[in-house]
């Protein structure tokens, strides 16, 4: 039961990093007045890239000491299935974005297109 708890205390602790870098993220760009692509950002949206790819590792997470621990996924209820699926989607759309929106800077700078070709 030790092993358990701590595994899913371990879990929650990543996944509660990656919901606060989910939001505060964009609302340090938002507060600096920084525009989405803008100079800067980038380590911005690499980090707001970490995060939705954290939410989505610590989910699997939880699934994963699930398994581990009963031997099975655990029986969720129909509207704690559409939540998850709520927020799969989410996540799916935020890494998306984040990714598009980080390859939209890179190709716009000619000077990281200069240093990626050398």
């Amino acid at each position: 039961m030790l092993a358990e708890n701590l595994s899913y205390a371990l879990v929650q602790v990543v996944h509660n990093f990656g919901a606060a870098a989910v939001v505060g993220v964009p609302l340090i760009a938002l507060a600096s007045g920084r525009s989405a692509a803008g100079d800067g950002n980038r380590r911005l949206l690499w980090l707001l890239l970490l995060a939705w790819a954290t939410q989505v590792l610590s989910g699997v997470g939880f699934a994963s000491v699930s398994y581990t621990f009963y031997g099975k996924l655990p029986d969720i209820s129909r509207v704690a299935t559409i939540a998850l699926a709520i927020k799969v989607g989410c996540a799916t759309l935020g890494f998306g974005l984040a990714a598009m929106t980080l390859r939209r800077s890179v190709v716009r700078d000619p000077a990281v297109g200069r240093r990626r070709c050398r």
